[in-house]
């Protein structure tokens, strides 16, 4: 075996990196400059581009939101009892939810381990709470924005 190993090229060579530097002109140090600054104006014109499309994309946004709110403001108006029994509604629903949430961290705290051990209880947990508190969520949402009497004045 030892014969062999001897017969093998060497693993590790010397290169010789010095020659595969390119020469340095003097005269090349202007052309790097102009060719920075092109490359530095073609970066600053695209950022012009796209600071000019954002500025659009935000005006259409505030637009559609202004326009949200603009209606919002004319169903309130139209429907005014209908405001104040959304108001009544969430504000029930809310001491529903908080009763809601007293109940779910006491579950929690009272099985905090079989949770963190078992996947069939955690399982169980979440279809128990989860659905019910993401619906509950929901719908206080929806009173809550129709029955707020100071809707935000798009921007």
């Amino acid at each position: 075996m030892s014969h062999e190993s001897h017969s093998r090229p060497p693993i590790y060579t010397q290169l010789d990196v010095s020659s595969a530097l390119p020469p340095h002109h003097p005269s090349s140090d202007g052309d790097d400059v102009v060719e920075s600054a092109v490359v530095l104006r073609d970066i600053r014109d695209t950022l012009d581009k796209q600071n000019v499309l954002l500025e659009e994309l935000v005006g259409l946004l505030a637009h559609n939101q202004r326009q949200r709110n603009q209606e919002l403001a004319q169903w309130k108006a139209a429907n005014p009892a209908l405001v104040r029994s959304c108001r009544r509604a969430a504000e029930t629903l809310s001491r529903v939810q908080t009763e809601f949430l007293r109940q779910m961290t006491r579950e929690v705290n009272d099985n905090s381990e079989a949770l963190a051990d078992g996947e069939f209880v955690l399982n169980e947990f979440v279809d128990r709470f989860g659905p019910r508190m993401a619906h509950l969520n929901g719908v206080l949402q929806v009173l809550s924005t129709l029955s707020n009497a100071n809707a935000p004045s798009g921007g």
